[in-house]
């Protein structure tokens, strides 16, 4: 596939294939000159694990299942400008060793450099420790393993297509990767070994084990499971291999930067410090908060907040309508936080000042830009809402989509609650992973404003 088409499907064409995945007995898409095209590489100099074959057969019946045409190859003349841009990603699978010379070598830098995408699976962080470009995209080099064994894996991104399906805690058998390093700081971490529940791991109690990034024009995303041949039978590992296949390839969208320093206002184990103002409510289950009848808001009741980052996890099953709002006083009154605050809108539908990424009726969010980044109906979504002095700005699945300065006298953005909308009887839009992180009360580099805290 030529290098621009790497910039992933539409809005319209995802919720296309979402709606006939859905359908009972709706044929699979066919893959086209069109589709998304992945070249799986399982080149070893080192250990080679007997699951390849398994592993290639499964990402090929992926392919099959979800549109996307998968080539195999162990040989390392693919790796050229030529043939890299047929692919829209390429899986490193249980490589070990140095697979690439030098050539090969710079003609995937160019790849990555061009938009293409990373899929690393289990020994492919015990490959090519003498080329730090890979190092970086894989995001950490193997060191160790204990014997293959059970483990609980404690799933932290629950929106990512690679883990969204994933319960809190995910118990599974496979070989655990002991790593050099933690990519944290550079890379988003989606789940981590809870090293308590085996014998063997070094991390000392932070031990990521997925992951994904952008990097040096890329994406990548990277898992340390998958030794096992029974890891490609297992329903929920394939999922968690097509999300990131999915993620690598821009068929789907998520926010992959680093992140750190939050905490959590709604962990999905209960609601504490929220309360319910107006009619409705929200149900919680699975680590979810849904909306049921309206209009009313859940609102953080517990604190205020001046300059921070706002983060949280979102989708809609349809046509639904709900919000985020900021800024606004305390009351059990909804309508307050509607006068007083600002709205941040989740709807599929409506005029451009009150859809999706908007700063409802005040301002439009980039419409290019929020398609984009937008993933359809009854996938989730990423909303970061950062405040600081007047300034909101609003990031979806990691790209920015609106900037929104307060002029209102009668507003402010520097103190107030937060909320979540139920909009309607007939809306039902869900919530999981509410946190928050303090912020300067100006940008670097910014001034403050009058009437400053």
């Amino acid at each position: 596939m030529h290098p621009s088409a790497r910039l992933g499907v539409t809005a319209a064409a995802a919720a296309t294939l979402l709606a006939a995945m859905a359908l009972p007995g709706a044929a699979a898409p066919v893959p086209g000159d069109d589709e998304s095209r992945v070249l799986v590489f399982s080149k070893t100099a080192g250990f080679r694990h007997d699951s390849i074959p398994d592993a290639i057969a499964a990402v090929e019946e992926l392919g099959n299942q979800n549109g996307f045409a998968v080539d195999a190859t162990e040989d390392a003349a693919t790796f050229n400008d030529t043939d890299l841009a047929r692919y829209d990603a390429v899986v490193f699978l249980s490589t070990t060793g140095d697979v690439l010379d030098s050539g090969q070598q710079d003609a995937f830098e160019r790849y990555i450099a061009d938009g293409g995408g990373y899929v690393g699976v289990h020994a492919a962080a015990d490959t090519e420790y003498d080329w730090p470009f890979y190092g970086g995209l894989a995001g950490a080099y193997f060191d160790s393993h204990p014997a293959i064994q059970p483990a609980t894996v404690r799933v932290e991104d629950r929106a990512h297509p690679a883990t969204a399906h994933l319960d809190g805690a995910w118990n599974r058998t496979d070989e655990w990767y002991n790593y050099r390093t933690n990519p944290r700081e550079r890379a988003h971490v989606l789940a981590t070994l809870d090293e308590s529940t085996y014998s063997g791991g070094n991390m000392n109690g932070d031990h990521p084990l997925s992951w994904c990034q952008e990097y040096r024009g890329g994406r990548a995303f990277y898992t340390g499971a998958g030794h096992t041949k029974e890891s490609y039978a297992e329903p929920a590992f394939r999922t968690h291999l097509l999300g990131g296949i999915r993620y690598a390839t821009g068929a789907a969208q998520a926010d992959c930067r680093p992140e750190q320093g939050y905490r959590p206002l709604f962990d999905g184990t209960s609601t504490d410090g929220w309360k319910q103002a107006g009619p409705g409510s929200f149900t919680l289950d699975d680590g979810t908060l849904t909306s049921s009848g309206g209009m009313g808001l859940l609102w953080y009741e517990a604190e205020e907040f001046g300059a921070y980052s706002l983060k949280l996890d979102w989708k809609m099953t349809g046509d639904d309508n709900s919000g985020i709002f900021v800024g606004f006083p305390p009351s059990d009154d909804p309508w307050i936080a509607v006068d007083n605050g600002y709205e941040i809108q989740i709807d599929a539908s409506d005029a451009p000042d009150r859809t999706t990424g908007s700063v409802y009726t005040f301002q439009a969010a980039d419409i290019a830009a929020r398609d984009a980044a937008l993933n359809p109906p009854g996938a989730w979504n990423t909303y970061e809402i950062r405040v600081q002095g007047e300034r909101l700005q609003i990031r979806l699945n990691g790209r920015k989509i609106n900037d929104f300065t307060n002029t209102d006298p009668a507003r402010s953005l520097r103190q107030g609650h937060i909320g979540i909308q139920n909009h309607g009887a007939d809306d039902e839009v869900s919530f999981r992973n509410i946190r928050v992180k303090e912020l300067p009360d100006t940008p670097a580099g910014g001034t403050r404003g009058k009437g400053g805290k």
